[in-house]
């Protein structure tokens, strides 16, 4: 994966659902969240003169980095989910598939790119990152409709 290219190609068309400067948020090795504002972190030999790109490669190589990719909220009385990013969508779950991923908030999906190399996983965030018990939680791969709907807007959104 071209992470720089990535997170400007996330940038480029994240403004739908995300402020575009939030969309990439530092994820601690116990996956708690740390910081999403970005343009003002000052560790790791970032300056001024960085912008959101170099900022986040500097971090990547001290830290997890979630980039947001889109928000997902199901509706339990009819085993439904919306998912809104690039383009919206409504996808019916079965109730095997609503009972493995059904949370009854609202979360950012994406992926978090591990500290100091090329991989990442498919997970979610809490929607609002302020509470102290805020976490990165990875989405369980599968052959049901919600994972593979999420895997394929994150590939449109991936450069390798």
């Amino acid at each position: 994966m071209n992470i720089s290219e990535t997170i400007k190609n996330i940038r480029a068309v994240c403004d739908n659902y995300v402020d575009v400067d939030l969309v990439a948020t530092i994820i601690h090795d116990n996956y708690y969240m740390g910081t999403n504002n970005i343009m003002e972190f000052q560790e790791y030999d970032i300056n001024n003169e960085d912008d959101f790109e170099q900022r986040i490669m500097k971090i990547l190589k001290h830290e997890n980095v979630f980039l947001t990719i889109g928000m997902y909220a199901f509706v339990p009385v009819i085993n439904e989910c919306d998912i809104y990013s690039v383009q919206d969508y409504n996808i019916k779950l079965s109730d095997e598939e609503f009972e493995k991923y059904a949370n009854e908030k609202e979360r950012m999906f994406g992926i978090l790119i591990k500290k100091d190399c090329n991989d990442f996983i498919i997970g979610s965030t809490d929607l609002c990152g302020c509470s102290i018990d805020a976490s990165f939680k990875e989405i369980e791969k599968s052959d049901l409709g919600f994972y593979k709907k999420i895997e394929e807007i994150i590939d449109d959104l991936i450069i390798y």
